[in-house]
Protein backbone atom coordinates (compact mmCIF):
# COMPACT_ATOMS: atom_id res chain seq x y z
CA UNK A 1 0.00 0.00 0.00
CA UNK A 2 1.20 3.58 -0.63
CA UNK A 3 2.37 5.47 2.44
CA UNK A 4 -0.40 7.58 3.90
CA UNK A 5 1.82 10.70 3.67
CA UNK A 6 2.46 10.25 -0.05
CA UNK A 7 0.12 11.87 -2.57
CA UNK A 8 -1.77 9.47 -4.83
CA UNK A 9 0.24 8.36 -7.82
CA UNK A 10 -1.12 8.83 -11.34
CA UNK A 11 -0.75 5.73 -13.51
CA UNK A 12 -1.17 6.81 -17.15
CA UNK A 13 -1.90 4.10 -19.71
CA UNK A 14 -1.59 4.02 -23.44
CA UNK A 15 -4.76 2.56 -24.98
CA UNK A 16 -4.25 0.58 -28.20
CA UNK A 17 -2.02 -2.40 -27.53
CA UNK A 18 -1.72 -1.60 -23.82
CA UNK A 19 -5.16 -1.52 -22.24
CA UNK A 20 -7.11 -3.06 -25.08
CA UNK A 21 -6.31 -5.33 -28.02
CA UNK A 22 -7.90 -3.09 -30.63
CA UNK A 23 -6.09 -4.56 -33.64
CA UNK A 24 -8.98 -6.70 -34.96
CA UNK A 25 -11.40 -3.78 -35.40
CA UNK A 26 -8.75 -1.29 -36.53
CA UNK A 27 -7.35 -3.62 -39.15
CA UNK A 28 -10.74 -4.80 -40.39
CA UNK A 29 -11.51 -1.13 -41.00
CA UNK A 30 -8.16 -0.57 -42.69
CA UNK A 31 -8.90 -3.48 -45.05
CA UNK A 32 -12.16 -1.80 -46.08
CA UNK A 33 -10.45 1.51 -46.76
CA UNK A 34 -7.67 -0.15 -48.75
CA UNK A 35 -10.25 -2.02 -50.82
CA UNK A 36 -11.98 1.26 -51.62
CA UNK A 37 -8.58 2.60 -52.73
CA UNK A 38 -8.12 -0.40 -55.01
CA UNK A 39 -5.66 -2.39 -52.89
CA UNK A 40 -5.94 -5.92 -51.48
CA UNK A 41 -5.66 -6.53 -47.72
CA UNK A 42 -2.14 -6.43 -46.31
CA UNK A 43 -0.70 -9.18 -44.06
CA UNK A 44 -1.89 -8.72 -40.50
CA UNK A 45 1.61 -9.26 -39.14
CA UNK A 46 2.63 -6.14 -41.06
CA UNK A 47 -0.36 -3.92 -40.38
CA UNK A 48 -0.50 -4.77 -36.67
CA UNK A 49 2.81 -2.98 -36.26
CA UNK A 50 1.38 0.12 -37.95
CA UNK A 51 -0.96 0.79 -35.01
CA UNK A 52 -0.05 3.29 -32.33
CA UNK A 53 0.33 6.73 -33.88
CA UNK A 54 -3.36 7.39 -34.44
CA UNK A 55 -5.91 6.64 -37.14
CA UNK A 56 -4.55 9.09 -39.71
CA UNK A 57 -1.08 7.58 -39.47
CA UNK A 58 -2.54 4.07 -39.76
CA UNK A 59 -4.38 4.94 -42.96
CA UNK A 60 -1.30 6.66 -44.39
CA UNK A 61 0.97 3.74 -43.48
CA UNK A 62 -1.47 1.27 -44.97
CA UNK A 63 -1.72 3.15 -48.25
CA UNK A 64 2.06 3.52 -48.43
CA UNK A 65 2.63 -0.18 -47.77
CA UNK A 66 0.09 -1.03 -50.47
CA UNK A 67 1.87 1.23 -52.95
CA UNK A 68 -1.13 3.53 -53.28
CA UNK A 69 -0.61 7.25 -53.76
CA UNK A 70 -3.58 9.60 -53.44
CA UNK A 71 -4.05 13.34 -53.43
CA UNK A 72 -5.04 15.25 -50.31
CA UNK A 73 -8.73 15.30 -51.14
CA UNK A 74 -8.86 11.56 -51.76
CA UNK A 75 -6.91 10.88 -48.58
CA UNK A 76 -9.33 13.04 -46.60
CA UNK A 77 -12.25 11.03 -48.01
CA UNK A 78 -10.60 7.71 -47.15
CA UNK A 79 -9.71 8.96 -43.67
CA UNK A 80 -13.29 10.07 -43.01
CA UNK A 81 -14.49 6.70 -44.25
CA UNK A 82 -12.10 5.00 -41.84
CA UNK A 83 -13.34 7.05 -38.89
CA UNK A 84 -17.02 6.45 -39.70
CA UNK A 85 -16.67 2.70 -40.13
CA UNK A 86 -14.36 2.27 -37.16
CA UNK A 87 -16.66 4.23 -34.84
CA UNK A 88 -19.55 1.97 -35.86
CA UNK A 89 -17.52 -1.20 -35.19
CA UNK A 90 -15.13 -0.02 -32.50
CA UNK A 91 -15.76 -2.84 -30.05
CA UNK A 92 -16.89 -5.69 -32.28
CA UNK A 93 -13.79 -7.73 -31.41
CA UNK A 94 -11.63 -5.42 -29.27
CA UNK A 95 -11.13 -6.65 -25.72
CA UNK A 96 -9.05 -5.75 -22.64
CA UNK A 97 -5.85 -7.73 -22.30
CA UNK A 98 -5.88 -10.65 -19.82
CA UNK A 99 -5.56 -9.60 -16.20
CA UNK A 100 -6.13 -5.92 -16.90
CA UNK A 101 -9.37 -5.49 -14.97
CA UNK A 102 -7.99 -7.15 -11.87
CA UNK A 103 -4.84 -4.99 -12.06
CA UNK A 104 -6.90 -1.80 -12.37
CA UNK A 105 -9.01 -2.85 -9.40
CA UNK A 106 -5.89 -3.42 -7.31
CA UNK A 107 -4.28 -0.14 -8.31
CA UNK A 108 -7.46 1.75 -7.44
CA UNK A 109 -7.69 -0.10 -4.12
CA UNK A 110 -4.17 1.10 -3.32
CA UNK A 111 -5.30 4.67 -3.84
CA UNK A 112 -3.73 5.36 -7.21
CA UNK A 113 -5.39 7.54 -9.85
CA UNK A 114 -5.74 5.98 -13.29
CA UNK A 115 -5.60 7.89 -16.58
CA UNK A 116 -5.41 7.26 -20.31
CA UNK A 117 -2.84 9.01 -22.51
CA UNK A 118 -3.31 7.88 -26.10
CA UNK A 119 -2.75 9.06 -29.66
CA UNK A 120 -6.24 7.83 -30.49
CA UNK A 121 -8.69 10.68 -30.99
CA UNK A 122 -10.41 11.48 -27.70
CA UNK A 123 -13.95 10.81 -28.93
CA UNK A 124 -12.93 7.39 -30.27
CA UNK A 125 -11.08 6.61 -27.04
CA UNK A 126 -14.14 7.45 -24.98
CA UNK A 127 -16.43 5.55 -27.33
CA UNK A 128 -14.27 2.42 -27.09
CA UNK A 129 -13.96 2.58 -23.32
CA UNK A 130 -17.70 3.25 -23.01
CA UNK A 131 -18.53 0.20 -25.09
CA UNK A 132 -16.21 -1.94 -22.97
CA UNK A 133 -17.53 -0.54 -19.69
CA UNK A 134 -14.14 0.90 -18.72
CA UNK A 135 -14.65 4.68 -18.85
CA UNK A 136 -15.49 5.09 -15.17
CA UNK A 137 -12.18 3.57 -14.12
CA UNK A 138 -10.19 6.54 -15.42
CA UNK A 139 -10.04 10.06 -14.01
CA UNK A 140 -8.79 11.42 -17.33
CA UNK A 141 -8.98 10.21 -20.92
CA UNK A 142 -6.60 12.29 -23.03
CA UNK A 143 -6.48 11.67 -26.76
CA UNK A 144 -4.29 13.03 -29.51
CA UNK A 145 -6.56 16.08 -29.84
CA UNK A 146 -7.10 16.79 -26.14
CA UNK A 147 -4.08 19.10 -25.84
CA UNK A 148 -2.20 21.18 -28.44
CA UNK A 149 0.48 18.45 -28.53
CA UNK A 150 0.43 14.66 -28.50
CA UNK A 151 2.86 11.79 -27.85
CA UNK A 152 5.84 11.69 -27.98
CA UNK A 153 5.68 15.33 -26.86
CA UNK A 154 6.07 15.40 -23.07
CA UNK A 155 3.24 17.92 -22.85
CA UNK A 156 0.66 15.27 -23.66
CA UNK A 157 1.67 13.06 -20.73
CA UNK A 158 2.36 15.95 -18.35
CA UNK A 159 -1.00 17.49 -19.24
CA UNK A 160 -2.74 14.18 -18.56
CA UNK A 161 -1.06 13.88 -15.16
CA UNK A 162 -1.91 17.46 -14.21
CA UNK A 163 -5.54 17.08 -15.27
CA UNK A 164 -5.72 13.95 -13.08
CA UNK A 165 -4.54 16.01 -10.11
CA UNK A 166 -1.10 14.47 -9.97
CA UNK A 167 2.52 15.56 -10.16
CA UNK A 168 5.32 14.14 -12.33
CA UNK A 169 7.25 12.99 -9.26
CA UNK A 170 4.40 10.60 -8.45
CA UNK A 171 3.48 9.32 -11.91
CA UNK A 172 4.18 6.28 -14.07
CA UNK A 173 3.47 5.58 -17.75
CA UNK A 174 2.40 2.15 -19.00
CA UNK A 175 2.75 1.49 -22.72
CA UNK A 176 3.68 -0.92 -25.48
CA UNK A 177 5.66 1.08 -28.02
CA UNK A 178 8.72 3.21 -28.69
CA UNK A 179 6.41 6.22 -28.77
CA UNK A 180 5.26 5.54 -25.21
CA UNK A 181 8.81 5.06 -23.94
CA UNK A 182 10.03 8.22 -25.68
CA UNK A 183 7.09 10.19 -24.29
CA UNK A 184 7.86 9.05 -20.75
CA UNK A 185 11.55 9.82 -21.14
CA UNK A 186 10.76 13.27 -22.53
CA UNK A 187 8.59 13.87 -19.46
CA UNK A 188 11.23 12.28 -17.16
CA UNK A 189 8.69 9.79 -15.86
CA UNK A 190 9.26 6.03 -15.34
CA UNK A 191 7.65 3.76 -17.91
CA UNK A 192 6.49 0.16 -17.67
CA UNK A 193 6.44 -1.72 -20.97
CA UNK A 194 4.06 -4.55 -21.90
CA UNK A 195 5.13 -6.93 -24.70
CA UNK A 196 1.74 -7.90 -26.12
CA UNK A 197 1.02 -4.69 -28.01
CA UNK A 198 1.97 -3.22 -31.35
CA UNK A 199 5.64 -2.48 -31.90
CA UNK A 200 8.28 -3.21 -34.51
CA UNK A 201 11.01 -3.18 -31.84
CA UNK A 202 10.95 -6.06 -29.33
CA UNK A 203 9.57 -4.86 -26.01
CA UNK A 204 12.74 -5.74 -24.12
CA UNK A 205 14.70 -3.43 -26.42
CA UNK A 206 12.48 -0.36 -26.00
CA UNK A 207 14.38 0.94 -22.98
CA UNK A 208 11.57 0.98 -20.43
CA UNK A 209 12.23 1.07 -16.71
CA UNK A 210 10.38 -2.23 -16.25
CA UNK A 211 8.91 -4.96 -18.44
CA UNK A 212 5.94 -7.09 -17.40
CA UNK A 213 4.58 -10.03 -19.35
CA UNK A 214 1.18 -10.18 -17.63
CA UNK A 215 -0.93 -7.61 -15.83
CA UNK A 216 -0.79 -9.62 -12.62
CA UNK A 217 2.68 -8.11 -12.17
CA UNK A 218 1.55 -4.51 -12.65
CA UNK A 219 0.55 -3.47 -9.11
CA UNK A 220 3.80 -4.65 -7.52
CA UNK A 221 5.88 -3.21 -10.35
CA UNK A 222 4.18 0.15 -9.84
CA UNK A 223 5.02 0.06 -6.14
CA UNK A 224 8.63 -0.84 -6.85
CA UNK A 225 9.04 2.09 -9.23
CA UNK A 226 7.33 4.51 -6.87
CA UNK A 227 9.81 3.55 -4.14
CA UNK A 228 12.99 3.01 -6.17
CA UNK A 229 12.22 4.53 -9.57
CA UNK A 230 14.30 7.16 -11.35
CA UNK A 231 11.94 9.95 -10.28
CA UNK A 232 13.67 9.91 -6.88
CA UNK A 233 16.90 11.01 -8.55
CA UNK A 234 15.33 14.33 -9.47
CA UNK A 235 13.36 14.83 -6.23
Amino acid sequence: MPRSSAPPAVIAFDLDGTLVDTAPDLLDTLDIVLAEAGAPPLPRDDTRRMIGAGAKALVNRGLTAAGIRVDEATFATLYDRFLDHYAAHIADSSRPFPGLLEALDELAARGHVLAVCTNKLEYLSRLLLDRLGLTGRFAVIAGSDTFPVYKPDAGHLLGTIARAGGVPERAIMVGDSATDVLTAKNARIPVIVVPFGYTETPAEELGGDALIHHYERLPETVEELLIHGPWRERA
